[in-house]
């Protein structure tokens, strides 16, 4: 009985793995300067109405007037879950009406402006912001045909997929990414609240990716 055999196998070379890891570099290098812009996704189109995702910060909501004047929208839709703190302080005690609040502080026209909350959910707010905006134009028969929505930075692509999905077949989704001011997206990395953001909205676009929000 053989204790032993001799056998031939391909192994790099020192210059095979050279290039092999000038290639892992270069993608690496493709991944974290592309990273940012695939996921703060910038696609508008002409639409009906636009909808802001109430959770975004201040600064988003005084650009969304802008927007909501240069877009000729017909009205604009504020969505958003529960405030999960201060919620027996606050006047307002979810982020839809938060935000409208703040826009009529801001001088927008009461008329043009409805906030459309979502229900207190344990995970996938964003799938039930888009789903109660769902079920809010189905209950008032309005002709919406299309939406632009107004979101943060990257929790951009994530929200269009949902959205786009949620609203499918008879609305189309258009979206807005507003840069945040938290880090520089050129340099994401060198910020922790840059790396944190990358990370977890890769990671929950993947997520969202695999399920059907149309249910």
């Amino acid at each position: 009985m053989a204790l032993i055999q001799l056998q031939q196998k391909w192994v790099l070379t020192f210059q095979g793995w050279f290039v092999l890891l000038l290639l892992i570099a270069a993608l690496l290098l493709f991944c974290v300067t592309q990273i940012h812009s695939f996921l703060a996704f910038n696609a508008p189109i002409k639409a009906d109405v636009l909808v802001v995702e109430g959770w975004i910060q201040d600064h988003a909501i005084e650009k969304a007037i802008a927007e909501f004047e240069q877009g000729g929208y017909q009205k604009l839709i504020t969505t958003g879950a529960p405030l999960s703190k201060g919620y027996y302080l606050a006047e307002y005690n979810n982020f839809a009406e938060l935000t409208g609040a703040t826009l009529m502080t801001l001088g927008f026209e009461q008329d043009k402006l409805v906030a459309v909350p979502a229900p207190k959910v344990q995970k996938d707010r964003t799938a039930a912001a888009a789903i109660a905006l769902r079920q809010w134009i189905s209950a008032t028969n309005l002709p919406i045909k299309s939406i632009n929505l107004y979101t943060e930075d990257v929790h951009a692509r994530r929200s269009w997929l949902i959205y786009k999905q949620a609203l499918a077949p008879d609305i189309k989704v258009g979206v807005i990414a507003i840069q945040s001011i938290d880090y520089d997206p050129k340099y994401w990395w060198t910020y922790s609240a840059g790396v944190r953001k990358i990370i977890s909205e890769l990671i929950a676009y993947c997520y969202a990716w695999l399920v059907n929000w149309q249910a």
